[in-house]
C-alpha cells in the first residue's frame, strides 16, 4: 500500500473520529452540561465522576487517535504536494505537525483532567469543579476552545492544491471554506457559528481527502506508471 492510499485511509479516520464525537455530543453528552451554551462546570463534573471510562473513551477518539491518524495524513499530503511545490509541501508539513501536536497534547490533558475528577470529587468536589475549570481551559487553548491551527493548515493545503492543480475543486472549495471557518472561531461572537462550519467542514473536507487519496492517482503517479 502506497502512502496516498495510507494517507487516504487516515483521512477517513479523522472524519470517523469527527463524526464520534459530534454524535455523542448532541446525543449522550446533551444533559450533561456540555450541552448548553454556558457550560455547566459541575453538572461536567459530576457526569465524568459517573462515567469515566466514557470520558477517557471519547477524549482517546477525538482527540488522541485524531492526532494519529492526522500525523500521517499531514505527511501524506505534504508527499504529495512537494512533487508539484517543495516549498508549499515543506509549509503544510509544518502547518499541519503543530496542529497534530496541540490535538494530541489536549487529549492527553482531557485524559488526565477525567482522572484528577474522579480522584478529587469523592472527597471535595467545590475543588474539583475549580481543578477542571483550569484544566479545561488548557485543553480549550491546545485544541478544542479554537481552530486556528486546523483552519490555517487545511486553507494551506487547499490552496496549494489549488494553484498547483493537486485536488479536484471539491476537495479545494471544502478546505477554503473549512479553513475560514477555523480562523474565524479566533472572534468570540463568531466561535459558535465558526466552529460548527469548520467540525462539519472538517468531516466532509476529510472524506473527500481520503476518496481522492484512495481512488486517485495524481499526475506524477500516472507518469511513472505509463
Amino acid at each position: 500500500m502506497t502512502m496516498q492510499r495510507i494517507g487516504g485511509t487516515a483521512a477517513l479516520i479523522c472524519a470517523a473520529t469527527y463524526i464520534f464525537g459530534f454524535t455523542l455530543l448532541v446525543t449522550v453528552f446533551a444533559g450533561s452540561g456540555f450541552g448548553t451554551n454556558e457550560i455547566d462546570a459541575a453538572g461536567v463534573v459530576r457526569f465524568t465522576v459517573e462515567n469515566q471510562a466514557l470520558m477517557i473513551t471519547w477524549n482517546t477518539v477525538i482527540y488522541v487517535l485524531n492526532s494519529l491518524a492526522l500525523a500521517v495524513l499531514v505527511v501524506a499530503l505534504a508527499s504529495r504536494l512537494k512533487s508539484k511545490s517543495p516549498d508549499w509541501g515543506t509549509m503544510t508539513l509544518a502547518f499541519g505537525l503543530i496542529w497534530t501536536t496541540l490535538v494530541l497534547g489536549a487529549g492527553m490533558i482531557g485524559n488526565v483532567t477525567t482522572e484528577t475528577m474522579a480522584a478529587l470529587a469523592p472527597n471535595d468536589f467545590e475543588k474539583a469543579v475549580q481543578t477542571w475549570e483550569a484544566l479545561h481551559a488548557v485543553e480549550l487553548g491546545l485544541g478544542g476552545g479554537n481552530e486556528i491551527a486546523g483552519g490555517v493548515w487545511i486553507l494551506c493545503v487547499s490552496l496549494a492544491g489549488l494553484l498547483h492543480r493537486a485536488f479536484g475543486k471539491i476537495v479545494v472549495g471544502l478546505g477554503l471554506l473549512t479553513g475560514i471557518g477555523g480562523l474565524l472561531t479566533i472572534f468570540p461572537p463568531l466561535g459558535e457559528v465558526a466552529g460548527a462550519v469548520f467540525g462539519l467542514g472538517a468531516i466532509a473536507w476529510f472524506i473527500a481527502v481520503g476518496l481522492a487519496l484512495l481512488f486517485k492517482r495524481d499526475e506524477l503517479a500516472a507518469q511513472a506508471a505509463a
